[in-house]
Order: structure tokens, then C-alpha cells, then sequence
């Protein structure tokens, strides 16, 4: 019989422990418990634990410093630590520190249990040299299991010259994840060219891409090098290579076939010695299935395929993004704001962000810009404004299947603010008499028409 994996489970509540317990033993694990960090430092130096899974906030101590303590002692068992008050500081230390994983209650229990069988297999804590800074991968933030597999796929494959296909909504950063493939390529010393397909007019593609020669067409007054030129040697990124037309669909697989081109009004050929990596937030399997795209360019391109997660798809990575964006723009606006409030960061913690990074990023941004203590409160953050007022300017009146397409919290907001807006016209615009109305205080109101932007 093989050896049973034993797992220390070490949280103030009972009630904690006992449901880890549980659900480790159902899934074959040995489980263990301590009520605190001193018990649970006993237990692993007694040399029988194969991983700890550890709260951070404990009355006899944390798991943070449980997790320095294991390291400085040079016992390298892999730690999740756990956590019902997620903080950018905490996650950062967590990493730095030598942390397998940071994750936040309530946490969904398929996931944990995928989280704690990488962790065992892993064998030990994620080391500095693997991870720079505990959260960054070429300038990519993230610490989430799904993004550490990116990143692992990202080392394998840069110093082939394969092709490779990210797939990802838009704002999830295909472009940081191309950039970090040609930087650890052979090609890094040379150039990486951007091509954002969707701008170039299909009357311009070749010429654009591929140059043209004096003469070879209307306004052509000198020889002009293309883009595949400008990046030889290099790699060039075909960012929305989804939106490209049949016809330049064509033209471009007879260059990845032949690995050569012409200039528009060229007899010379040109070797195309360039690595092609492409991005696109359209599901191009399905594209081809309806024959919009081509099945062999899709072959050709996707010879290494990358789906890049939405935001959503990973939580954790969201407290090391606001701490990396809060230091970006309060050194870019001269302001010394350090954190979110705890609140403001649950509430993002619970926000779905359709808009990815990018919307993150803007959210923190005009967080930033509209605080002025050196703490962030919810009423600075902007959640999604654009997606209510979609919703709410469609024909008609707001039907069941609206509500559930914005979520819960959305649709209360929005269904609140339209309510306020309604009570403030019938009340000629006092804001006393709209809050009577409504049945709230004076005072509740003027925050709400603050939170909302309601004049």
C-alpha cells in the first residue's frame, strides 16, 4: 500500500477544523489538527506532515508568522494559508514568504480540493527562483494556481520557435503573456512587432505587414519594408487575429507555409524568419466549425494554444493586483494611499469584473484619483457603471432574465438607483421629501445620490 498523505489543519474554530478534517479523510488524506500555530509548529517538526493548510488570523498567533517560522527553521512542507479578511499586504507576504497557495473563505470546496493535491504533488513551497517576487512572471501579476500553470507553460514553450495561439477575453493581458514568451525566446535580443489585425484595412494588410516597392500602387512614391521586415529574426504578435478577412486568412498561411513573402509589387522574395504568436478573445474552434475561419491557419497558429483565465476564474490573483495598481497610481497622482478598506476590498472580491484587468486596473485607477485619505473606501470604487446603464436603456421595463444577466448586487443597485431618481422627480428635486418618499433617512439618501451620481 502507498503512502497516505498527511495534512495538518490548524484554525482557532472548531467548526473549521472539523469540516477539513472531514473532507480530507472522505478524499483518502490523513488529517490532522492544531487550534494554534505553536501546537501545529510541534506537530510538523515531529517530521509525519506532508502539507498544512493554516488560517492567518488565529487569537494565539498567525499563519503568516507560522509560515516563517516553518521556513526559518528550514522545514520546506508546503502551506496553504487561508483567510475570511483577503489583504494585498497579506497575500504578498504569504508568497513571499514561501506559501503554496492564498485563498479566501468562503472558498469552493472542487477547488481546494485541485489546490491541495498540486500542493502535494509539488513536494515543497513554490521557491524565489521559480516565482519571482512571490507574484510576478515577466512583469505578469498573478499567484493563482491557473495563472502558475500559465506561467510554467510559458517557460516550456518560449525557446521553441512553435507558434502559439492565447485565447482570452479582452483585458485579461494576452499582449503581457506574448511579450513574456518572446523575452524568454531565443528572439528576445530582437524585435517584437505588434500587429493589431482588426486596424488595418483589408486594402492595406500586405502592403502594411508584408512593404511594398516603389511604384506598386497609387501614393507608393518609395520602397517601404513591412512589418514581417521590421521583426526578422524576432516575433511578431497578430493581436485580434480573429477579425481577419478571408482573403487575408489566405494570404497569410501561404506565408506560415512557405516561411517566405513578397512585397506588394515585388518579384524578390523575402525569408519570413519570425515567430508568429497570436491573440484573440473569439472561441476560433468555433470559428471554424463555422467555416468563418480557416481550419488550416487555425492548425498553423495554434500549434501551442494558451487560454489566459478571466479575472473571475481567478480570485486570488485580485488582492496582488489592487496592491500593484494602488502603488502604480498613487505614485503616478503624488498620493500616499496604501490600501483598500476591508469592505472595498470584499466588495471586489465579490465582483465579477466582465471587463477583466484592464477593468480593474481603471477601477483602482479612479479609486486613486477620487480618495483623499490614504485609505480607499467602497463609495470610491466604480463597479461596472457602463453594464447597468446598457441594461437599464433597453426598450421597455427590466424583465427577470435582466436582473440575473447583472447579478444580484447589480440589480439591487440598479433598481435602487432608478427607485431614487423616480422619488427625487416626483419630489421636484428635494432630496428631503424624496427621502420620505422612499421611507430613509435624510442622510441615507444623500449618500446613496453620492454612491450613484445622482444630481
Amino acid at each position: 500500500m502507498g503512502h497516505v498523505p498527511s495534512i495538518l489543519v490548524v484554525d482557532d474554530e472548531l467548526s473549521m477544523r472539523e469540516f477539513l478534517k472531514i473532507l480530507l479523510e472522505k478524499e483518502g488524506y490523513a488529517a490532522q489538527t492544531a487550534a494554534n500555530p505553536a501546537e501545529a509548529l510541534a506537530l510538523v517538526r515531529q517530521g509525519a506532515i506532508d502539507l498544512v493548510i493554516s488560517d492567518i488570523k488565529m487569537p494565539g498567533g498567525s499563519g503568516l508568522g507560522l509560515l516563517e517560522e516553518l521556513r526559518a527553521g528550514g522545514l520546506s512542507v508546503p502551506v496553504i494559508l487561508i483567510t475570511a479578511y483577503a489583504s494585498p499586504e497579506d497575500a504578498v507576504r504569504a508568497m513571499k514568504g514561501g506559501a503554496y497557495d492564498y485563498i479566501t473563505k468562503p472558498f469552493n470546496v472542487p477547488e481546494i480540493k485541485e489546490i491541495i493535491k498540486n500542493a502535494l504533488a509539488s513536494g515543497g513551497p513554490i521557491k524565489e527562483s521559480e516565482e519571482p517576487e512571490g507574484a510576478s512572471f515577466q512583469g505578469i501579476i498573478g499567484q493563482s494556481q491557473e495563472m502558475r500553470r500559465i506561467f510554467d507553460l510559458i517557460r516550456r514553450i518560449a525557446p521553441t520557435h512553435a507558434n502559439v495561439l492565447i485565447q482570452g477575453e479582452s483585458g485579461t493581458g494576452k499582449e503581457l503573456v506574448a511579450q513574456a514568451i518572446h523575452e524568454l525566446s531565443k528572439a528576445a535580443g530582437h524585435k517584437f512587432v505588434p500587429i493589431v489585425c482588426n486596424a488595418i484595412p483589408e486594402s492595406l494588410f500586405e502592403s502594411e505587414v508584408f512593404g511594398h516597392v516603389k511604384g506598386a500602387f497609387t501614393g507608393a512614391l518609395a520602397n517601404k519594408p513591412g512589418l514581417f521586415t521590421e521583426a526578422n529574426h524576432g516575433s511578431v504578435f497578430l493581436d485580434e487575429v480573429g477579425e481577419l478577412t478571408p482573403l487575408i486568412q489566405t494570404k497569410l498561411l501561404r506565408v506560415l507555409q512557405e516561411r517566405e513573402f513578397k512585397p506588394v509589387g515585388s518579384s524578390e522574395t523575402i525569408k519570413a524568419d519570425v515567430r508568429i504568436i497570436s491573440a484573440t478573445n473569439r472561441d476560433l474552434e468555433a470559428e471554424v466549425v463555422d467555416k468563418r475561419f480557416r481550419e488550416d491557419l487555425f492548425y498553423r497558429l495554434a500549434v501551442v494554444p494558451i487560454r489566459v483565465p478571466p479575472l473571475r476564474e481567478r480570485k486570488a490573483d485580485v488582492p496582488l493586483l489592487v496592491n500593484h495598481f494602488l502603488a502604480k497610481y498613487s505614485a503616478l497622482f503624488g498620493k500616499e494611499i496604501t490600501a483598500l478598506s476591508s469592505y472595498a476590498l470584499e466588495v471586489l472580491m465579490d465582483y465579477d469584473f466582465p471587463g477583466n484587468v484592464r477593468e480593474l486596473e481603471n477601477i483602482i485607477e479612479r479609486g486613486v484619483a477620487l480618495e483623499n485619505s490614504n485609505l480607499i473606501l467602497p463609495e470610491s470604487l466604480t463597479l461596472s457603471a457602463h453594464r447597468r446603464r446598457a441594461v437599464q436603456s433597453r426598450e421597455g421595463e427590466m424583465s427577470g432574465d435582466d436582473y440575473f444577466e447583472l447579478g444580484l448586487d447589480e440589480a439591487v443597485a440598479s433598481l435602487e438607483k432608478t427607485l431614487i431618481a423616480q422619488a427625487l422627480e416626483r419630489a421636484g428635486g428635494s432630496k428631503m421629501r424624496a427621502a420620505e418618499l422612499l421611507k430613509v433617512s435624510f442622510r441615507s439618501l444623500r449618500y446613496k445620490t453620492k454612491k450613484y451620481g445622482i444630481d
